[in-house]
């Protein structure tokens, strides 16, 4: 995925940064390691410059393998809740309405393709 391209999902909206981000920074000011973040390196293997982009620089959205290994460096484990029924039927139109809703927006953004760069460039 080119950079500075932001997937958009129905089910899962991200406005700045991806939660997870500050759910680590808290397990890691827990632990009382927020300004020793090279300990959190040396047990984690995950770098200090990834680390300070998560917390205080331009990081989005992590990889999730990265989360994890700082997660259970520190005595944490990942979980997932039931947090309700799934209704799939409902679920797909839902889903079929968010998808259409979205292409229409999408398509009105695009700006109109020219081709007039290229051949100003092709005339040199």
């Amino acid at each position: 995925m080119a950079r500075g391209f932001l997937r958009v999902y129905r089910t899962y909206n991200m406005i700045d940064k991806n939660p997870v981000i500050d759910k680590v920074r808290t397990l890691v000011q827990d632990e009382g390691l927020i300004k020793k973040l090279g300990i959190v390196h040396e047990i984690s293997g995950v770098s200090t410059s990834t680390l300070d982009n998560w917390f205080n620089g331009t990081t989005r959205s992590p990889q999730h393998a990265t989360i994890a290994a700082v997660i259970t460096s520190l005595g944490y484990r990942e979980e997932f809740v039931k947090d309700h029924d799934l209704d799939i039927e409902s679920e797909r139109k839902a889903a079929a309405a968010w998808l259409e809703k979205h292409e229409k927006v999408k398509a009105k953004a695009k700006p109109a393709k020219s081709n007039g760069h290229r051949k100003a460039k092709a005339k040199r």
